[in-house]
């Protein structure tokens, strides 16, 4: 069916811009109610003026060749690694800096931004939002329920994804709006079809990791297929050849995104290799070799060898009570009391104690640095000697930094740099920072296909500081 499907849609003639729409139905105003919050599980707005004036610029041209060029846009720029993008109703439009770094040129965010803005102007919001009034029943419960809680905030924007999700028909809607919209605004109306393919290599990179998360993810979110691709593909061809029509918007695009925000914010701490460390909390702390850490919203987590596993998180201390006491505060599932002992760690207050579950035996440890408790939980299954000397290895490296460490420890961003002669994509990709399969990911960030070769004064991305 989906390959002999015809485009019979247009936008829609009665726009819903955020005041008509809030006047005219009050279910509608989930764009606007919906707004801070997505924006808090997101981390925040991201602030550049450089890439804000991109987007802008992007989103400037596809609105000029709209059959609704009076349609107002709310473009906001997540300050999140996940590669994503989706619409609500009145015009509230997202991009994730992930996407923007793995993007390459103007036309493929263009392509999704148009595609996004198809739903907008086809008023898929409103009919998706007659349909699911109890997922934003659902979604209000878990936010007054569980507001404080940053589990609360994953499973909101979880819910928020659902609401962004739409039916199969308007997906293949909106690719039909936005590949013309691509192809009216001058730029390359192939790159629909190209960042799907870009989108889906990144998928198939993640996925090494089984462990990754990729729920606030695009493709998760859109419904990705080699028909649909093709579909792309068959449209774009309205407007000539491919690779011989339109502008891919590659330099201003490269000049935009160079030094933009890659990976973990400083928010959030950073992951080097095997350390974790975090500037603004001034600690930092090693796991063992063959251990893989990954530095989630609500925790730090880490995996290793034999089934371990280690969460690492913190909280405030507000009552400044005895640790030993805060252990056996209720929060620990198994405690076994008589374990409980003070102790220091690196000349900081701490605690341990032992916990058990069917299957598992846990180590907890909690230290105390100014007015934040951190809490180590590791877990092995029952009865493996790796118990103690992963966490003693833990406790062992857990340290405040030092002021010229904290003032050294730098953000990893997109650098834009052009090929001098003789360097070549190995020479280029052992620059990379922040991984371990640099190759990979150069390649990846920039679409460099299998038996790809660049040429001096190519332009590439690589991620260092």
């Amino acid at each position: 069916m989906e390959q002999t499907y015809e485009p019979s849609v247009a936008p829609s003639n009665n726009p819903q811009i955020v005041e008509e729409v809030q006047k005219n139905d009050p279910r509608a105003q989930m764009g606007a109610r919906e707004h801070p919050r997505i924006v808090a599980s997101y981390g925040g707005e991201y602030k550049d003026d450089r890439t804000e004036r991109l987007v802008a610029r992007i989103t400037g041209a596809l609105t000029a060749v709209s059959e609704n060029p009076n349609q107002s846009y709310r473009i906001t720029i997540l300050n999140s690694p996940a590669i994503n993008a989706f619409a609500l109703p009145g015009g509230y439009l997202y991009v994730t800096r992930g996407l923007l770094a793995l993007a390459n040129d103007a036309s493929e965010v263009a392509a999704v931004l148009s595609h996004e803005m198809a739903h907008v102007t086809a008023n898929h919001g409103i009919e998706r939002q007659k349909r699911e009034e109890a997922e934003v029943i659902a979604s209000r419960v878990v936010a007054e329920v569980l507001s404080s809680d940053l589990a609360g905030k994953q499973a909101l924007a979880r819910g928020k994804l659902r609401l962004a999700a739409f039916s199969r028909q308007q997906e293949l809607q909106a690719d039909v709006i936005g590949v013309r919209m691509l192809g009216e605004a001058g730029y390359d109306p192939y790159a629909a079809a190209r960042f799907l393919d870009s989108m889906a290599a990144y998928s198939r990179f993640m996925s090494v990791d089984p462990e990754a998360d990729q729920s606030l993810d695009f493709l998760s979110s859109h419904p990705n297929s080699v028909q649909r691709i093709e579909l792309a593909r068959r449209h774009a061809r309205n407007f000539g050849p491919e690779g011989q029509t339109g502008d891919r918007g590659r330099g201003y695009y490269l000049d935009g995104i160079d030094g933009l925000l890659y990976g973990d914010s400083p928010q959030e701490g950073y992951v080097r290799g095997q350390t974790f460390l975090h500037g603004n909390l001034g600690i930092r702390f090693d796991v063992p070799a063959g251990f893989q850490i990954d530095n989630k919203v609500e925790a730090v987590l880490a995996t290793g060898p034999g089934d371990i596993a280690v969460r690492f998180d913190g909280v405030a201390d507000n009552n400044n009570s005895s640790l030993t006491n805060y252990i056996s505060s209720g929060w620990v599932t198994g405690l076994l009391p008589e374990t409980i002992q003070p102790t220091t760690v690196n000349g900081m207050e701490a605690a341990t104690a032992r916990a058990q579950a069917e299957r598992w035996d846990f180590d907890v440890t909690v230290i105390r640095n100014g007015n934040r408790i951190f809490r180590f939980l590791t877990a092995v299954p029952k009865g493996s000697a790796a118990l103690e000397t992963t966490a003693n290895a833990l406790r062992a490296s857990f340290r405040r930094m030092t002021p010229e460490e904290a003032a050294s420890l730098k953000p990893l961003r997109i650098r834009v740099v052009t090929v001098q002669p003789g360097e070549t994509i190995s020479t280029l990709s052992a620059r990379m920072m922040g991984t371990d399969r640099k190759l990979d990911l150069f390649k990846l960030i920039n679409a460099l296909p299998s038996g790809a070769t660049i040429a001096p004064g190519d332009r590439v991305k690589l991620i260092s500081e």
